[in-house]
């Protein structure tokens, strides 16, 4: 038999053949493959591995962090203020450059190693029946047509149909995303419009065995299985800069363009208006380039998103990139699963109904705190009534799941099993029944397991009772509407009773009420055994058990949304960000959790299946992306095709995921949010921030912190720009006076504001915290700009002008008072020296005003926090003390041109920064008007 006749195409339908086709299909054998056949295949197909994408070298990735617009521009000021002999200012420059760069470097050096986290979670070995003998062989020798051996706590090495199993039941999450283990099942799948991971009688690589044995013959190995088809999204993608790193380029595009000019208007003026010579007009001009560049823009930018990080790793959300923090802020849409992140992924028992009467069960989640109550709120009792007694202990006894408390390893309660029959024990403890005695009042003697195509599970017990004039019998669970039609009878409180064609309608209206409501529904039943039947257990069959059942009841039960999450999604629906959810359950559940916790608030919601979705064009997606829609039931590449769709209609696409389906949709989204419980170590790595509380709540405060890092950006470039014109406009008239008004301001006091005094009070501008308000208005556009019209003009006309005048207002009051007119300006000598120190103190005092209304956009001074800034308030002290030393330490006095001041001097200074407050505080009330 040659292998070469098993081709690629074939890998995809044996899902569909009979056990007995199965291995003619694989081109193989129930005694495995031969030597030779192996040795071809692995020829073909290559290793059981899979494969790393290029990578960049780690060089060009250091030197691209020094060679940004930014970065290049902090180079070439740094080099102006070496050529201006101002040789500590471009060591300074440059030193926050390469700081800045190495720590970039590091950030993106450990970031996402999705595929390295991939290959951890293919096991190293596997079992195989090669040429009729059992062998265990490295798991990369997998070759297609390979018949494997698996066992419950293995982990597949493979894609493969199963040809043989024993109760086996596989834990898929890592793929689909969902917890519940899946039973698998030998026989041929043939039912149309399902995809290949729904088949029943298929196994994937990277996913577990929960229970059971199996075997199972190759069908994909490597990059072609659909673990491989994941890492292969995830590895081609290219990272694509943050909102804000392409709005730092725009910036430094701008600012460049700002002091180029303002530097070459100066040079000419220098030149032919006053005459300079070029060399010393050059350095005039080449100073005032090195004012207009923000130095501290880059340090005051991570500072920002260090300390955001900080608060928000409070907050239970760990963030990998800087960058990613600000990109939260301006996050438009949050594409959101739902189990674990907006619900508590602990399955609990809200209702019980029988034909009698329904009963609520009070208590969330795991915990057994709670109790069963009739509809007028009187606590049922199980003594009182026998058919919900039964009701109770049949569905604990026919489930395998157990709840473990929590405990110094495990901060909550531990599932082990199908979360929806974990649940029924919960019911049944509720209820005042002990678990251990309840299986001792009922041994089990036979199971029946759960299959997707009976819909139902069936377990056989001796009773320590007679029910029904029999003390054996069976106990089926499963969906309503198959269950119904297979029951004859039904119990109530009033005992035995013939099922009616009414009856039946009236489960199945309540079951539709149930599930309207978003609740998992099961039915219970049981059957007694006849005397005849016990003597052969080989008649217990599936047709026998499952016939003839007398109806108990139906459990409705429901994953509880988590604490805080409806108030988190009402302040994003404030905020103006759409949620979105995506999950792996149901749609009618799905939708109905929805309209619960208010992510769809009409009645005209769109619930979008994965099937559906495959059948919908780009075109037809974009439009339905643009009204309210659920997506239930996708599959991995189908979540990155709705991420996709949503960035190209110009969306900012937040996503939550925690499976190894999940990695291709958290690379490609703006940011990626990974489960840090529930999470597996290719979405951690995949992602751009953790939340290591898997709640939703804390996706929102950290849109917070991103939103508060780009308004603290904007106030530290309001707060440094404001400067940039009481630093122009003294040159402005020196130059235009052509040399009558000697230069107020030098170019050495110029830089003492920028990186001396500035600097601190700047950098603490960006660790302000969030604004009260900062989710009352909607995401920032992406064409938004840092450098906006409105900052420019409130910067240089409103704070500039303000400062230009107080500033130019001590230059010119200081020769007045000393000379009682203005006719003789000097250029020299101590009175020109006490002049020019006034100016720079003006600007210095106004500028402590400046940091003080910059710390907020819209609320008054009086509403702040006066010293709830560390960093501002000893960034005022340094700048006071700096000043001083200016002043009154003679070694300054030739370097900065200062001079001593008196009294009336300081008087002035004093009043600035009252003035500037003042001014501000009238703006905000009228503005508020």
């Amino acid at each position: 038999m040659s292998s070469h006749n098993y081709s690629r195409t074939s890998q995809k339908s044996l899902e569909t053949y009979a056990v007995d086709d199965v291995y003619q299909a694989a081109s193989s054998r129930a005694s495995g493959l031969t030597k030779e056949e192996v040795s071809n295949r692995q020829q073909i197909y290559g290793p059981n591995r899979l494969k790393e994408a290029s990578k960049e070298p780690i060089v060009l990735t250091f030197v691209k962090n020094f060679t940004s617009l930014m970065a290049i521009l902090l180079w070439v000021g740094g080099a102006v203020a070496l050529l201006s002999h101002s040789i500590e200012l471009g060591i300074a420059i440059w030193f926050v450059n390469i700081v800045n760069g190495i720590f970039s470097f590091v950030q993106e050096y450990r970031a996402s190693q999705a595929t390295e986290a991939l290959k951890k979670m293919l096991p190293s070995y596997a079992r195989v029946v090669r040429e009729g003998q059992e062998e265990k062989i490295l798991a990369e020798e997998l070759v297609p047509g390979d018949l494997v051996l698996i066992e419950e706590g293995d982990r597949i090495s493979a894609d493969g149909r199963v040809v043989f199993a024993t109760d086996l039941q596989v834990n898929q999450s890592a793929l689909t995303g969902e917890s519940n283990p899946v039973y698998k099942t030998n026989q041929a799948d043939e039912v149309p419009d399902k995809s290949l991971l729904e088949r029943d009688n298929m196994v994937f690589a990277g996913t577990t065995v929960s229970s059971g044995s199996a075997k199972m013959i190759v069908s994909a190995i490597g990059m072609e299985t659909q673990f491989g088809q994941i890492a292969h999204l995830t590895q081609t993608m290219v990272d694509d800069k943050s909102p804000l790193q392409k709005e730092l380029d725009h910036l430094t595009k701008q600012i460049s363009i700002i002091a180029i000019t303002v530097g070459v208007v100066f040079f000419f003026a220098a030149s032919f208006f006053v005459h300079q010579p070029l060399a010393q007009a050059f350095i005039f001009a080449l100073g005032m380039i090195v004012a207009f560049i923000p130095e501290g823009l880059l340090p005051t930018v991570t500072l920002s998103l260090a300390m955001a990080v900080q608060r928000m790793a409070k907050d239970n959300a760990l963030v990998k990139k800087l960058s990613s923090v600000e990109t939260l802020g301006a996050t438009s849409v949050i594409c959101s699963d739902k189990t674990g992140t907006l619900t508590q992924n602990e399955m609990t028992v809200n209702h019980l109904w029988q034909v009698s009467g329904q009963y609520d069960v009070t208590g969330l989640g795991y915990a057994t705190e709670g109790d069963i109550r009739k509809v007028d709120g009187k606590k049922a009792s199980l003594v009182d009534n026998k058919s919900l007694e039964y009701l109770v202990r049949f569905a604990h006894l026919c489930s395998n799941a157990q709840v473990l408390p929590p405990d110094q390893d495990h901060a909550t309660y531990t599932v082990l099993g199908d979360p929806t029959e974990a649940c029924l024990n919960v019911l049944a403890e509720k209820a005042g029944l002990t678990l251990h005695n309840n299986h001792t009042w009922a041994p089990r003697l036979k199971e029946l397991p759960f299959d997707s195509v009976r819909k139902r599970m069936t377990t056989v017990h001796e009773l320590s009772e007679t029910i029904d004039d029999s003390q054996h019998l069976s106990i089926t669970k499963g969906a309503p509407k198959e269950m119904v039609e297979l029951c004859h009878f039904y119990r109530d409180g009033s005992g035995l009773h013939t099922m009616t064609d009414s009856v039946r309608q009236q489960i199945l209206s309540a079951n539709d009420n149930f599930a309207q409501d978003g609740l998992r529904v099961l039915a219970i039943a049981y059957r007694p055994l006849e005397r005849e039947a016990l003597t052969d257990e080989t008649s217990w069959t599936q047709e026998y058990l499952e016939m003839d059942m007398v109806f108990l009841g139906l459990v409705a039960m429901s994953d509880p949304p988590r604490e805080g999450v409806r108030e988190a999604i009402e302040k994003c629906h404030r905020a103006s960000i759409r949620i979105i959810m995506v999950t792996g359950d149901y749609g009618l559940t799905a939708l109905s959790i929805a309209k619960k916790i208010g992510i769809v608030r009409g009645d005209d919601a769109r619930v979008v299946t994965g099937l559906e979705l495959e059948t919908l064009s780009d075109s037809q997606l974009k439009e339905a992306l643009k009204g309210e829609i659920v997506f239930a039931r996708v599959a991995p590449e189908q979540k990155y095709r709705v991420v996709t769709s949503l960035q190209e209609l110009g969306e900012v696409v937040a996503v939550t995921g925690d499976g190894v389906n999940d990695a291709p949709a958290l690379k490609k989204a703006d940011i990626g949010i990974a489960m840090g419980i529930t999470g597996t170590d290719v979405a951690k790595e995949s992602a751009d921030m953790i939340l290591t509380d898997d709640h939703f709540a804390s996706i929102v405060h950290a849109v917070e912190e991103g939103r508060a890092v780009y308004h603290n950006i904007k106030k530290f470039l309001t707060y440094i720009f404001n400067s940039n014109t009481p630093e122009a406009v003294p040159s402005a008239f020196f130059l235009l006076s052509k040399g009558f008004v000697p230069l107020p301001l030098t170019v050495m006091q110029i830089l003492a504001v920028d990186l001396g005094t500035d600097m601190i009070p700047a950098l603490g501008l960006g660790v302000e915290p969030p604004e009260p308000d900062v989710m009352h208005h909607p995401p920032r556009k992406l064409t938004d700009r840092l450098l906006s019209k409105s900052l420019l003009i409130k910067a240089f006309l409103w704070y500039g002008l303000i400062e230009s005048a107080l500033a130019m207002g001590a230059f010119f009051v200081t020769y007045y008072l000393h000379n009682g007119n203005l006719s003789h300006l000097v250029a020299s000598g101590q009175l020109y020296r006490e002049a020019t120190t006034m100016t720079l103190g003006a600007i210095i005092f106004c500028q402590i005003g400046m940091v003080m209304n910059s710390r907020t956009s819209d609320q008054s001074i009086r509403q702040l926090r006066l010293f709830s800034n560390s960093l501002i308030d000893i960034g005022l002290v340094v700048e006071l003390l700096v000043f001083l030393m200016l002043v009154y330490l003679p070694f300054f006095h030739e370097l900065f041109n200062t001079a001593s001041l008196g009294l009336w001097h300081w008087c002035y200074l004093l009043l600035c920064p009252f003035v500037i407050v003042g001014m501000e505080e009238l703006r905000k009330r009228l503005a508020d008007h």
